[in-house]
């Protein structure tokens, strides 16, 4: 029995009965021989932490653009927030913590830059439409590897893919809206975990909330610090979902009603803010104006593109842009649309 057959063999005796295991996966859509060490998804995870869209993270936005302060969120702090937090319920449901955390890592790949200003604008103008965990799900089956797609297992896909609430129920009445997959499910609520708590935090360190602002009601249920309010919603969600055997993942209603409660005050008085969207109306201008821009030239994208691998150019250049971090949109933006200075000899 070789290391990953001995991995196996203890989530087959330790893991709870509705945990997913890897030697259970609905497996690859190009099937592969298994390693000798790590079980699927432990290859997963990695083939996402080793992919350049994951390594593009850093400097995505997550709530505030192109931020000078070092201590922000960027789109790649908040998915290591996410998968921390997951693999906490995880480890204490006894769900897979290695599947757990290969969703947490590939959730938002194909989130656009500038955060949801970014993804906006492409929903617009993209004739396709655009939702950053499709993107993330085109990301890692054809974008990746020149094209090859990273191979990921159903689980980890399926779970991507099922991630996103919006405003929506933290967690869908509707089974069809819920990952296939306890762990994708414990993945969704962390999400929401995450960045409540952190884009508070990243509020008050803007300025743009004061600890006074946030509604008592809140606080109350949640409690006074960033710390105490995480801790407090991955208990209740722990507790309460362990003591339906699992059966349901839930948080109870009081702690439910506030989580929801708090998300609605970061839209109402930070997303929507007139503070914020105002930057966003600048972030948004800059991909509208790359996007015409790279509809008119797209040979300046793709000449080393061979013609079998080319596709609707509208795709394509929403592709391109999707992948972009902050920084290299404003620096496309500069070379492309502002005037440069002659050096002087």
């Amino acid at each position: 029995m070789n290391i990953r057959e001995q991995t196996e063999e203890f989530e087959r005796r330790f893991l709870h009965p509705r945990a997913c295991l890897s030697s259970a996966s609905k497996g690859r859509a190009v099937k592969e021989k298994e390693g000798d060490i790590r079980t699927a998804f432990q290859r997963d995870r990695d083939r996402i932490i080793h992919s350049k869209a994951f390594r593009r993270l850093k400097h995505k936005t997550q709530v505030f653009l192109a931020p000078r302060g070092d201590h922000y969120r960027t789109r790649l702090t908040h998915v290591l927030e996410v998968s921390q937090i997951a693999r906490t319920i995880a480890r204490a449901l006894r769900l897979n913590e290695d599947l757990t955390e290969a969703i947490s890592l590939g959730h938002d790949l194909g989130h656009t830059p500038f955060g949801h200003a970014g993804e906006m604008v492409l929903r617009e103008i993209h004739p396709g439409g655009f939702d950053h965990y499709i993107q993330s799900l085109r990301v890692v089956d054809f974008l990746e590897r020149d094209g090859q797609g990273l191979n990921l297992t159903h689980e980890v896909r399926n779970g991507i893919v099922k991630h996103s609430k919006g405003k929506g129920l933290i967690i869908p009445d509707k089974k069809t809206e819920r990952a296939e997959t306890l762990e994708g499910q414990v993945v969704r609520v962390s999400d929401l975990i995450a960045y409540v708590n952190h884009d508070l935090d990243d509020a008050l360190r803007a300025e743009v909330l004061r600890e006074a602002d946030i509604p008592k009601k809140i606080l109350k249920v949640l409690g006074d610090t960033h710390a105490r309010r995480i801790d407090v919603m991955v208990k209740d969600f722990i507790y309460q979902s362990g003591a339906t055997g699992l059966e349901d993942l839930r948080m109870s209603d009081e702690v439910s009603e506030a989580a929801s409660g708090l998300r609605d005050f970061l839209y109402v008085r930070v997303y929507e803010s007139p503070l914020i969207i105002k930057e966003f109306r600048k972030a948004q201008k800059i991909l509208r104006d790359l996007y015409d821009y790279y509809l008119e030239h797209v040979e300046e994208l793709f000449e080393d593109i061979p013609a079998e691998k080319r596709m609707n150019k509208n795709r394509m250049v929403c592709d391109f842009i999707a992948g972009m971090t902050d920084r290299f949109a404003l620096m496309t933006y500069e070379r492309l649309f502002l005037p440069q200075q002659w050096n002087v000899l």
